[in-house]
């Protein structure tokens, strides 16, 4: 159903998990297990797989915080976007790659939830692709001494937000790890 011409291919995102985002976030292990799994079925069955990196001022560069964490690493080919903004189309090269794929429907998986997944599914849905979201694939940082709701109730909104999401000849989902089909 996406609304972009000749890319019938989905592609799995893995957004951010590095060691610094990751860091004493609520269900890490199962999240980053959730992850792994849905990249060996990504892997088995020939569905591309763009891997993103954030960098700022907290996330510098070749830091070990900047770092993948330990229990996922991009295999082979599999493409690798740095980028300086929450939406990972933004100034870097993300459509293209994207457009090379045949992708016009994306996975998403990855942190932080409530910033660069929620702008990421926000930039993809408007340039016109369809986005799943993984229920159990995505995870935030506790925020809440900046007035922000626990990371497990900001997890489960954005997992409802998203589920309502709807425009034109887009279609927009959220579906746990057990149920993602490529």
């Amino acid at each position: 159903m996406t609304t972009l011409a000749g890319r019938p291919n989905t592609a799995l995102l893995v957004i951010d998990v590095q060691k610094g985002v990751l860091e004493g976030a609520p269900a890490r292990d199962t999240v980053i297990a959730n992850i792994g799994a849905l990249l060996a079925r990504a892997r088995a069955e020939g569905v591309p797989v763009v891997w993103v990196q954030h960098s700022d001022e907290d996330l510098v560069k070749g830091s070990e915080a900047w770092e993948y964490v330990p229990e996922l690493a991009p295999a082979g080919a599999e493409p690798l976007v740095h980028k300086v903004h929450g939406d990972a189309f933004e100034g870097t090269g993300l459509e293209g790659l994207l457009a090379e794929r045949g992708a016009g429907r994306l996975v998403l998986t990855g942190a932080q939830t409530d910033m660069c997944i929620r702008a990421t599914a926000h930039g993809a849905f408007t340039r016109g692709y369809d986005v799943t979201l993984v229920a159990d694939a995505h995870t935030t940082e506790d925020l809440t001494a900046h007035g922000a709701p626990p990371p497990e109730q900001v997890i489960a909104h954005t997992n409802l937000y998203w589920s309502w999401q709807s425009a034109p000849g887009r279609h927009a989902e959220v579906a746990p790890t057990a149920e993602i089909v490529f």
